[in-house]
């Protein structure tokens, strides 16, 4: 049996795609989600409150460690060498939005590495905040941009203008 998918092989089981012919190019890739909120949580993230220490700056370490790590989360994902991962966030009345850019020089794209760093990064911001919002919810979880490889770029229609990059 012959299979379509490129994630399975001849006999249909899974496989990793083969990319070692491919030439290593510089790849980019961002990608948003958002923590919905109270707006007294979100304002006690915003002034410091949280009895836990500073929510997005352990928020933003764990994006980054996440980008690095999704490989082994992913079963199919291409370990990648990383080269640079900036986790930002936008503090709004009722949700934190998280964007996390991920920039390689390699033969796969980072898309998976920049959604793995905002879920994680967003999930931070949970379980930092949970003890005065067990409400939150995340969602929204999306690729807004990619850069580079062979299927060359692309660009969600939306507010990327107003991105949260440094």
């Amino acid at each position: 049996m012959t299979s379509e998918f490129t994630h399975l092989d001849p006999l249909g089981r899974a496989r990793m795609v083969d990319v070692t012919a491919k030439e290593a190019s510089h790849r980019r890739a961002v990608a948003r989600c958002r923590v919905y909120m109270a707006a007294e949580t979100a304002a006690a993230v915003a002034s410091g409150a949280v009895q836990k220490g500073d929510v997005l700056a352990v928020a933003r370490v764990a994006g980054i460690q996440a980008a690095k790590q999704t490989a082994m989360l992913l079963p199919l994902c291409h370990p990648l060498l990383v080269g640079s991962v900036f986790v930002n966030f936008r503090i709004e009345d009722a949700h934190i939005e998280v964007e996390a850019q991920v920039d390689t020089v390699d033969r796969t794209g980072v898309e998976m590495e920049a959604l793995t760093a905002a879920a994680v990064a967003a999930l931070t911001v949970y379980d930092m905040c949970k003890s005065i919002d067990r409400g939150m919810t995340i969602g929204d979880l999306a690729l807004w941009e990619k850069t580079g490889g062979r299927s060359g770029n692309w660009r969600r229609e939306g507010l990327l203008d107003e991105s949260l990059r440094p």
